[in-house]
C-alpha cells in the first residue's frame, strides 16, 4: 500500500479533510443552537418619528411590542400607520443585521471548504 492512500483507495488525505469538515459542521451546529437561544432572548428596537413609535422584535424577528407615544395619537391615521411601518422596517433591518453579524462570527474563523 502506498503511503497516504489509506485502504488502497487513495483516500488517506481526503479522510482527514472529511473528518475535519465533520468536526467543523458539529461546531457550527452547536453554535447555531446557542445563537438561536440568544436571538430568542434578545430585544431589538426600531423607531420612527424621533421615537414617537417604537417596535420591539426578538433577535429572530418575532414581534414583541409596539410603543406609541401619546402625542403620536394627534397624527392622522395615515401618518400613524406610516410611523408604525417605518418603525417595523427599522427593527427588521436591525435584527437582520444582527443575525447576519452573529452568523458571520459563528462561521468566520472555521475556514470551511467550499466557501461556506
Amino acid at each position: 500500500m502506498t503511503k497516504g492512500q489509506g485502504f488502497g483507495f487513495g483516500l488517506g488525505g481526503k479522510m482527514k479533510e472529511l473528518t475535519e469538515a465533520f468536526k467543523k459542521a458539529q461546531q457550527i451546529q452547536e453554535g447555531a443552537k446557542q445563537l438561536q437561544e440568544e436571538l430568542e432572548q434578545m430585544e431589538i428596537e426600531g423607531q420612527a418619528g424621533d421615537g414617537l413609535v417604537k417596535v420591539v422584535l426578538s433577535g429572530n424577528q418575532e414581534p414583541r411590542r409596539v410603543i406609541i407615544a401619546p402625542n403620536a395619537l394627534q397624527e392622522d391615521a395615515d401618518m400613524l400607520s406610516d410611523l408604525v411601518t417605518a418603525a417595523m422596517r427599522d427593527a427588521y433591518e436591525k435584527s437582520t443585521t444582527t443575525m447576519r453579524e452573529r452568523m458571520e462570527q459563528l462561521t468566520g474563523g472555521l475556514n470551511l471548504p467550499g466557501g461556506l
